[in-house]
């Protein structure tokens, strides 16, 4: 595949979102304009792959959940300000979700607000959350409590960076690109279904036109709702269920990408249960998960490394209250009824949540 380049259309901020092999080599472009620039950068990453950018000031971080944190906030606004950057400089963020997120948010606050360039190096954070502007921390009390909208100038996702991921972190980007593909209406779903099976043996083309699909899916979305007003909410699809997964087993137990995809299995169950919809869509979700290796129940993931414990109904049911899309204690819910027909803002009766809980 070719490089391509998808438009993000947001007023006044739009840019472009550059994917393929060797997507990185146009770096340069994106920050010759600026007046200082500066990396934070995946230390694991940099090791196997170099830095994006050579001979400027670097801050290498472990990532992971563990450094969405005010402390972490604190060092790469620190970093910034020891750099030298002004607000007409760019802070380059290579790495993971985590590393993206931070520097963002950091390049949001740092003297209200300088250029960041995103350069995603896993498949979660290629598909998802690199693009859309969404930058955050975590907080005790839930998932990305702490955060705000900082559009990048350019986001480079680099088809080659994903050959070396391990096994778990690809696995988190597949419930991403399922998400994705069930939001994209049928067209998407049925060539996600075509692909699964090249996808999940990491063939490079299979893979690049996966990403470019979702990132265009994406686009579109935040395109017309930059700051998650309405039709953007659709992006939250199997989030609730997944990010109540997250906050009861302990953040960065389960890969945000593996609690999604039992988020997406709940959901579409959801769905039937709250609408009586017809239960094709639930039959073609859970394979399409299952052909990506992921699980499709919280049985099956309460099996996994001593879960059972941890996601009891009422763990969940707590990790829901904590839900910023709900009003406090009231989640609510994005369902999807057919393939890219969602659902927003679902009220889901106690009776019928606990019953998905157990």
């Amino acid at each position: 595949m070719t490089l391509e380049t998808i438009s993000v259309d947001i007023p006044g901020a739009a840019y472009g979102v550059t994917v393929g092999m060797g997507a990185r080599s146009r770096i340069a472009d994106a920050v010759d304009h600026a007046d200082g620039v500066a990396q934070l950068v995946d230390r694991r990453v940099a090791g196997l792959h170099g830095t994006p950018c050579s001979g400027v000031p670097t801050l290498e971080l472990q990532g992971g959940e563990g450094i969405k944190t005010l402390e972490s906030l604190g060092r790469v606004l620190d970093f910034c300000a020891e750099a030298g950057l002004s607000r007409r400089s760019t802070l380059v963020a290579f790495g993971g979700g985590t590393i993206g997120d931070l520097g963002g948010l950091a390049a949001s606050l740092f003297k209200r607000g300088l250029d960041v360039v995103q350069v995603p190096t896993t498949l979660l954070a290629q598909v998802d959350a690199s693009v859309g502007g969404k930058t955050a921390i975590n907080l005790a009390a839930g998932k990305n409590l702490a955060g705000t909208f900082h559009h990048p100038r350019a986001v480079f996702c680099d088809a080659d960076l994903l050959a070396t991921l391990d096994d778990e972190d690809f696995a988190s980007g597949l419930g991403e690109v399922a998400k994705t593909a069930i939001l994209g209406g049928d067209d998407a779903l049925s060539r996600t279904e075509e692909l699964a099976k090249a996808v999940v043996a990491r063939d490079a083309d299979a893979l690049a036109e996966v990403v470019a699909m979702c990132v265009g899916v994406k686009a579109r979305v935040v395109a017309s709702d930059p700051e998650e007003r309405g039709a953007r909410r659709a992006l939250n699809l199997g989030h609730t269920f997944g990010h109540a997964i997250e906050h009861a087993a302990g953040y960065g137990r389960v890969p945000h990408g593996v609690a999604v995809a039992v988020g997406l299995a709940l959901a579409a169950r959801a769905t039937e249960g709250a609408f009586d919809a017809d239960p094709e869509l639930t039959t073609r979700t859970l394979e399409l998960l299952r052909c990506f290796g992921l699980p499709t129940s919280l049985d099956e993931l309460r099996s996994r490394d001593g879960l059972r414990e941890a996601l009891t109904p009422e763990a969940l049911h707590v990790g829901l209250g904590h839900d910023k899309k709900g009003t406090v204690g009231s989640p609510e819910f994005v369902l999807a009824r057919r393939p890219g027909d969602i659902a927003l803002g679902v009220r889901l009766d106690d009776e019928l949540l606990m019953s998905l809980l157990r």
